[in-house]
Protein backbone atom coordinates (compact mmCIF):
# COMPACT_ATOMS: atom_id res chain seq x y z
CA UNK A 1 0.00 0.00 0.00
CA UNK A 2 3.26 2.24 0.21
CA UNK A 3 3.25 5.64 -2.40
CA UNK A 4 5.46 6.55 -4.69
CA UNK A 5 7.32 10.15 -3.89
CA UNK A 6 6.56 11.56 -7.69
CA UNK A 7 2.94 10.90 -7.32
CA UNK A 8 3.41 14.20 -4.75
CA UNK A 9 2.87 17.00 -6.02
CA UNK A 10 5.27 20.01 -6.81
CA UNK A 11 6.04 22.02 -3.51
CA UNK A 12 5.37 25.34 -5.04
CA UNK A 13 1.43 24.70 -5.94
CA UNK A 14 -0.76 26.61 -4.08
CA UNK A 15 -3.13 25.70 -1.80
CA UNK A 16 -6.47 27.81 -2.18
CA UNK A 17 -7.03 29.98 1.14
CA UNK A 18 -8.27 33.04 2.17
CA UNK A 19 -4.85 34.67 3.47
CA UNK A 20 -1.66 34.95 2.10
CA UNK A 21 0.81 32.37 3.49
CA UNK A 22 2.93 35.40 5.37
CA UNK A 23 0.13 35.94 7.69
CA UNK A 24 0.58 32.30 8.94
CA UNK A 25 2.57 31.18 12.26
CA UNK A 26 3.37 34.94 13.24
CA UNK A 27 4.44 34.34 16.67
CA UNK A 28 5.41 37.83 16.87
CA UNK A 29 2.22 39.81 16.67
CA UNK A 30 -1.76 39.44 16.55
CA UNK A 31 -4.71 38.80 19.06
CA UNK A 32 -3.41 35.67 20.44
CA UNK A 33 -0.18 36.00 20.72
CA UNK A 34 0.04 36.45 24.43
CA UNK A 35 -2.09 33.19 25.02
CA UNK A 36 0.07 31.37 22.50
CA UNK A 37 3.44 32.40 24.32
CA UNK A 38 2.24 31.56 27.68
CA UNK A 39 1.38 27.95 26.43
CA UNK A 40 5.21 27.55 24.72
CA UNK A 41 6.89 28.78 27.93
CA UNK A 42 5.14 25.72 30.06
CA UNK A 43 5.79 23.70 27.25
CA UNK A 44 9.39 24.41 27.05
CA UNK A 45 9.33 24.57 30.81
CA UNK A 46 7.79 21.24 31.96
CA UNK A 47 8.83 18.86 28.74
CA UNK A 48 12.02 16.81 29.95
CA UNK A 49 13.37 13.66 28.99
CA UNK A 50 12.00 12.30 32.06
CA UNK A 51 7.77 13.53 31.83
CA UNK A 52 8.39 12.25 28.05
CA UNK A 53 9.57 9.08 29.14
CA UNK A 54 6.37 9.05 31.73
CA UNK A 55 3.95 10.33 29.34
CA UNK A 56 5.36 7.35 26.70
CA UNK A 57 4.38 4.82 29.60
CA UNK A 58 1.56 6.33 30.40
CA UNK A 59 -0.51 6.52 27.17
CA UNK A 60 1.13 3.61 25.49
CA UNK A 61 -1.48 0.77 26.02
CA UNK A 62 -4.25 2.93 24.68
CA UNK A 63 -6.44 2.39 27.70
CA UNK A 64 -7.64 6.15 28.72
CA UNK A 65 -11.37 4.95 26.65
CA UNK A 66 -13.15 3.31 23.53
CA UNK A 67 -14.71 4.85 21.33
CA UNK A 68 -15.17 5.05 17.49
CA UNK A 69 -13.07 8.40 15.30
CA UNK A 70 -16.73 9.76 14.56
CA UNK A 71 -17.29 10.12 18.40
CA UNK A 72 -13.74 11.35 19.20
CA UNK A 73 -13.99 14.09 16.10
CA UNK A 74 -16.85 14.83 18.01
CA UNK A 75 -15.26 15.64 21.17
CA UNK A 76 -12.56 18.28 19.00
CA UNK A 77 -15.48 20.60 19.50
CA UNK A 78 -14.61 21.56 22.64
CA UNK A 79 -11.05 21.49 21.62
CA UNK A 80 -9.25 25.22 20.99
CA UNK A 81 -5.96 25.08 20.55
CA UNK A 82 -4.18 27.46 22.87
CA UNK A 83 -0.89 27.31 20.76
CA UNK A 84 -2.39 28.34 17.39
CA UNK A 85 -1.84 32.04 16.43
CA UNK A 86 -3.80 30.89 13.31
CA UNK A 87 -7.45 30.19 14.74
CA UNK A 88 -9.43 30.88 17.31
CA UNK A 89 -12.04 28.00 16.74
CA UNK A 90 -12.49 24.65 17.35
CA UNK A 91 -10.11 21.36 16.40
CA UNK A 92 -13.19 19.59 14.83
CA UNK A 93 -12.96 22.44 12.18
CA UNK A 94 -10.05 22.70 11.55
CA UNK A 95 -10.19 18.61 11.20
CA UNK A 96 -12.53 19.15 8.03
CA UNK A 97 -11.11 21.81 6.50
CA UNK A 98 -7.44 19.90 6.48
CA UNK A 99 -9.00 17.30 5.04
CA UNK A 100 -11.19 18.77 2.47
CA UNK A 101 -8.04 20.61 1.66
CA UNK A 102 -6.73 17.52 0.36
CA UNK A 103 -9.47 16.03 -0.94
CA UNK A 104 -9.67 19.00 -3.38
CA UNK A 105 -6.02 18.58 -4.86
CA UNK A 106 -5.44 14.91 -4.17
CA UNK A 107 -8.66 13.52 -5.39
CA UNK A 108 -7.79 10.02 -5.91
CA UNK A 109 -5.64 9.78 -2.70
CA UNK A 110 -8.74 9.00 0.03
CA UNK A 111 -6.30 7.56 2.83
CA UNK A 112 -4.73 10.98 2.21
CA UNK A 113 -8.15 12.36 2.82
CA UNK A 114 -8.54 10.33 5.99
CA UNK A 115 -5.29 11.47 7.33
CA UNK A 116 -6.40 15.06 7.13
CA UNK A 117 -9.88 14.54 9.11
CA UNK A 118 -7.59 12.58 11.75
CA UNK A 119 -3.99 14.40 12.69
CA UNK A 120 -5.41 16.22 15.46
CA UNK A 121 -7.38 13.74 16.95
CA UNK A 122 -4.83 13.35 19.59
CA UNK A 123 -5.97 16.68 21.26
CA UNK A 124 -8.32 14.68 22.97
CA UNK A 125 -5.89 14.66 25.71
CA UNK A 126 -6.93 17.78 26.42
CA UNK A 127 -10.25 16.90 27.82
CA UNK A 128 -8.69 13.94 29.50
CA UNK A 129 -6.95 16.13 32.42
CA UNK A 130 -3.73 16.98 30.28
CA UNK A 131 -2.93 20.49 29.85
CA UNK A 132 -3.03 22.14 26.57
CA UNK A 133 1.06 22.71 26.98
CA UNK A 134 1.54 18.49 26.67
CA UNK A 135 -0.74 18.22 24.31
CA UNK A 136 -0.62 20.99 21.38
CA UNK A 137 2.19 22.84 19.80
CA UNK A 138 5.06 22.92 17.83
CA UNK A 139 7.11 19.27 18.74
CA UNK A 140 10.62 18.73 19.58
CA UNK A 141 13.19 15.98 20.44
CA UNK A 142 14.32 16.04 23.51
CA UNK A 143 17.63 14.59 25.13
CA UNK A 144 19.74 16.81 22.76
CA UNK A 145 20.39 20.41 22.25
CA UNK A 146 17.46 22.60 21.49
CA UNK A 147 18.05 23.94 17.49
CA UNK A 148 17.46 27.17 15.94
CA UNK A 149 14.27 26.85 14.48
CA UNK A 150 12.13 25.67 17.51
CA UNK A 151 9.96 28.44 18.25
CA UNK A 152 10.83 30.95 21.28
CA UNK A 153 13.99 28.79 21.39
CA UNK A 154 15.71 31.92 23.41
CA UNK A 155 12.94 32.75 25.48
CA UNK A 156 11.42 29.83 27.07
CA UNK A 157 13.89 27.09 28.29
CA UNK A 158 15.39 28.91 31.11
CA UNK A 159 13.72 27.33 33.91
CA UNK A 160 13.68 23.78 31.75
CA UNK A 161 15.84 21.01 34.77
CA UNK A 162 17.07 19.40 31.38
CA UNK A 163 19.06 22.91 30.56
CA UNK A 164 21.40 22.09 33.62
CA UNK A 165 22.46 18.79 31.68
CA UNK A 166 25.29 18.57 29.66
CA UNK A 167 24.64 15.84 27.93
CA UNK A 168 21.46 16.90 27.30
CA UNK A 169 23.00 19.84 25.44
CA UNK A 170 24.83 18.58 22.67
CA UNK A 171 23.97 18.35 19.34
CA UNK A 172 23.63 14.38 19.18
CA UNK A 173 22.54 14.43 23.15
CA UNK A 174 21.50 10.78 24.17
CA UNK A 175 21.17 9.82 20.52
CA UNK A 176 23.31 8.40 17.78
CA UNK A 177 24.26 10.07 14.26
CA UNK A 178 21.19 8.63 11.73
CA UNK A 179 19.57 6.97 14.36
CA UNK A 180 16.03 7.60 13.09
CA UNK A 181 12.89 9.07 14.22
CA UNK A 182 11.66 6.21 15.25
CA UNK A 183 14.26 6.16 18.05
CA UNK A 184 13.90 9.73 18.93
CA UNK A 185 12.25 11.04 22.51
CA UNK A 186 9.76 13.86 21.09
CA UNK A 187 8.22 16.00 23.24
CA UNK A 188 4.63 14.83 24.35
CA UNK A 189 1.93 15.74 22.53
CA UNK A 190 -1.18 14.72 20.61
CA UNK A 191 0.66 13.71 17.46
CA UNK A 192 2.85 10.91 19.53
CA UNK A 193 -0.19 10.32 20.93
CA UNK A 194 -2.20 9.74 17.72
CA UNK A 195 0.64 7.50 16.08
CA UNK A 196 -0.16 5.53 18.92
CA UNK A 197 -3.63 5.13 18.70
CA UNK A 198 -3.20 4.34 15.07
CA UNK A 199 -0.57 1.58 15.33
CA UNK A 200 -2.39 0.22 18.44
CA UNK A 201 -5.60 -0.34 16.72
CA UNK A 202 -4.20 -1.43 13.61
CA UNK A 203 -4.95 1.57 11.29
CA UNK A 204 -5.15 0.16 7.25
CA UNK A 205 -3.01 3.23 6.32
CA UNK A 206 -0.06 3.25 4.10
CA UNK A 207 3.23 4.15 6.48
CA UNK A 208 3.43 7.65 5.00
CA UNK A 209 -0.06 8.27 6.62
CA UNK A 210 1.76 7.42 10.23
CA UNK A 211 4.72 9.37 9.07
CA UNK A 212 1.90 12.34 8.55
CA UNK A 213 0.24 11.75 12.44
CA UNK A 214 3.12 11.62 13.82
CA UNK A 215 5.21 14.16 12.69
CA UNK A 216 3.15 17.24 11.81
CA UNK A 217 4.12 19.20 14.53
CA UNK A 218 7.76 18.73 14.23
CA UNK A 219 7.91 22.50 12.30
CA UNK A 220 11.73 22.61 13.42
CA UNK A 221 12.53 19.38 11.06
CA UNK A 222 9.80 19.25 7.93
CA UNK A 223 10.49 23.10 7.41
CA UNK A 224 13.20 24.60 9.81
CA UNK A 225 15.31 22.37 7.75
CA UNK A 226 17.07 21.28 12.15
CA UNK A 227 17.93 17.39 13.27
CA UNK A 228 18.48 16.23 9.73
CA UNK A 229 21.81 14.86 11.66
CA UNK A 230 19.36 12.56 13.29
CA UNK A 231 17.69 11.31 10.39
CA UNK A 232 17.61 7.85 8.69
CA UNK A 233 17.36 7.00 4.90
CA UNK A 234 13.55 6.64 5.79
CA UNK A 235 12.98 9.70 7.73
CA UNK A 236 14.02 11.46 4.91
CA UNK A 237 11.98 9.47 1.84
CA UNK A 238 9.23 10.30 3.88
CA UNK A 239 9.87 14.09 4.52
CA UNK A 240 8.42 15.14 0.88
CA UNK A 241 5.17 13.17 2.36
CA UNK A 242 4.94 15.49 5.88
CA UNK A 243 5.71 18.52 3.58
CA UNK A 244 2.77 17.97 1.20
CA UNK A 245 0.51 17.14 4.50
CA UNK A 246 1.48 20.70 6.03
CA UNK A 247 0.29 22.89 2.78
CA UNK A 248 -3.01 21.98 3.81
CA UNK A 249 -2.80 21.47 7.67
CA UNK A 250 -1.71 25.31 7.74
CA UNK A 251 -2.77 27.20 4.97
CA UNK A 252 -6.58 25.93 4.60
CA UNK A 253 -7.00 27.82 8.05
CA UNK A 254 -9.72 30.39 7.40
CA UNK A 255 -12.55 31.88 9.30
CA UNK A 256 -15.34 30.13 6.67
CA UNK A 257 -16.18 27.13 8.68
CA UNK A 258 -17.33 23.67 6.74
CA UNK A 259 -20.64 21.80 7.17
CA UNK A 260 -20.34 18.95 9.16
CA UNK A 261 -22.84 17.08 9.09
CA UNK A 262 -22.82 18.04 4.56
CA UNK A 263 -19.32 16.15 5.31
CA UNK A 264 -19.59 13.25 7.76
CA UNK A 265 -21.22 10.82 5.68
CA UNK A 266 -17.93 10.87 3.33
CA UNK A 267 -15.95 10.34 6.22
CA UNK A 268 -17.54 8.11 7.70
CA UNK A 269 -17.18 5.86 4.94
CA UNK A 270 -13.18 6.20 4.96
CA UNK A 271 -13.10 5.42 8.86
CA UNK A 272 -15.48 2.33 8.07
CA UNK A 273 -12.68 1.19 4.94
CA UNK A 274 -9.77 2.40 7.53
CA UNK A 275 -10.37 1.93 11.10
CA UNK A 276 -14.05 1.38 11.81
CA UNK A 277 -15.57 0.29 15.10
CA UNK A 278 -15.07 1.31 18.78
CA UNK A 279 -10.92 1.68 19.07
CA UNK A 280 -8.93 1.75 22.01
CA UNK A 281 -7.44 5.23 22.97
Amino acid sequence: MGCDPSEIYRPDQEVESGKSKEDYRNFKEGPLTERVYNTYLLMHTNQTVEFVRKKNEEYGGCSLRRMTIMEALDLLGNVVDESDPDVDFPNSCHAYQTAEGIRKVHPDKDWFHLVGLLHDMGKVLALAGEPQWAVVGDTFPVGCKVQDSVVFRDSTFHDNPDMKDPLYNTKYGIYQPHCGLEKILMSWGHDEYMYKVMKHNKFALPREAFYMIRFHSFYPWHTGGDYMHLCSDEDLQMLPWVKEFNKFDLYTKCEELPDPQELKPYYQGLVEKYCPGQLSW
